[in-house]
């Protein structure tokens, strides 16, 4: 068990409502409805009134077939997408159906299935969607690892590649030489800024494509620290504005199985990209001063940021399993400050908390999910 880790501590932060649901691995929040991707089998996505957040209700949920993992969410407007991937702890024989699974959710008590995006047996994993495109890290037949699919949701009933891009050697189906980390080197989820794209591509680092023509990604940079670092990069999520006269990207690492060392934990990096093709990292932050072994029953080190960003603010929501909700303030990039935290108490049956994704609404709310159990809407009171 990791060590010095107290469940439900608190500083910055005022509890508004919690609910014992299952393990999500996504919330995302549109209106007044919430979404949460699950995190296991035969629960696929629970949506939530939260009109009143301080007493959130359930109002649908979707169900999955046992070899399907759909962890992962994102809405605009009357649509909602879905990940369908391999669920690794099934032990059937059957072989799972991945892809993109859309939605008609303009009855909400009554999501409705449009269209489904096929991917191989693997499928999608995480994705960012503006409501006409689809930012998202597909693994189709022929690939070796997820690579970056751009899809086009102008009609929703019917979408379409826009354009692929993948790092050389993913793909073997078209006789590419393999590359020796093999699934390791595979694209997590890509976040568009203007006419780039930064996505992270677990222990083969993160990529910057040139997406001024959506048909023809085009690379930018290339950036791996793993080894000598050892945990996989899941999260590029580029600022939109400048900080001290410089343009920043926060990467965040994420504390997983996957993993080259026991040590340091995942963390996040400030990272100066003003010139591009000569990104250099600036700063870093971690929510304890000592790394400990990587613990497979408790995970403690960074999993993501939240990725929504209003005006120029500068303070941003972090995940970090056992270690909570972390705020920190990256006004000076150079000296990252920690202004809170928020631990919460454990899902119930759970002995550990395993904090994994957070949503800030533009009221300063905040929606976080366990990956155990457990939902939770914070406000940040500083």
């Amino acid at each position: 068990m990791v060590k010095n880790v107290s469940w439900i501590e608190n500083k910055g932060f005022r509890q508004l409502a919690r609910m014992e649901l299952p393990g999500a691995g996504q919330v995302v929040v549109d209106g007044n409805y919430a979404y949460l991707a699950n995190m296991k089998p035969p629960l696929g996505t629970t949506i939530l009134d939260i009109s009143d957040p301080k007493d959130p209700k359930i109002v649908s949920q979707i169900e999955i077939p046992l070899n399907v993992h759909s962890h992962k969410v994102n809405v605009s407007g009357d649509i909602m997408l879905v990940n369908h991937e391999k669920y690794r702890s099934y032990e059937g024989s059957e072989v799972s159906r991945g892809g993109l699974k859309i939605f008609d959710i303009s009855n909400k008590a009554n999501p409705r299935e449009i269209s489904f995006v096929e991917a191989g047996e693997w499928g999608y994993h995480r994705f960012t969607f503006d409501g006409r495109y689809c930012y998202g890290s597909p693994c189709p037949e022929g690939y070796e690892g997820n690579i970056v699919g751009i899809l086009d949701l102008k009609n929703p009933e019917k979408p379409e590649y826009a354009s692929m891009w993948w790092a050389p050697g993913q793909w073997v189906g078209g006789g590419e030489e393999p590359r020796p980390e093999g699934r390791r080197c595979r694209c997590h989820h890509p976040i568009r800024l203007g006419d780039r794209l930064y996505a992270g591509w677990w222990l083969d680092g993160w990529y910057i494509l040139d997406i001024s023509d959506l048909s023809k990604p085009e690379f930018v940079k290339h950036i791996k620290w793993q080894p000598p670092y050892a945990r996989p990069t899941h999260t590029t999520l580029p600022i939109p504005f400048d900080i001290k006269g410089r343009k920043i990207l926060l990467v965040s690492d994420e504390e997983a199985r996957d993993q080259y060392a026991p040590v340091p934990n995942g963390f996040i990096w400030l990272v100066d990209i003003t010139e591009e093709t000569n990104p250099v990292p600036i700063s870093t932050y971690r929510a304890r001063k000592d790394d400990e072994p990587f613990d497979p029953d408790c995970w403690y080190g960074c999993h993501q940021p939240q990725e929504q960003i209003y005006g120029e603010q500068t303070h941003f929501a972090v995940t970090w399993f056992a270690g909570g909700l972390r705020m920190i303030d990256i006004a000076d990039p150079w000296r990252v400050e920690e202004l809170g935290y928020y631990i919460p108490e454990p899902g119930k049956g759970f002995d550990i908390t395993q904090t994994n994704d957070v949503y800030q609404t533009p009221d300063g709310l905040y929606y976080i999910t366990d990956r155990l159990g457990g939902f939770e809407i914070l406000e940040w009171i500083g």
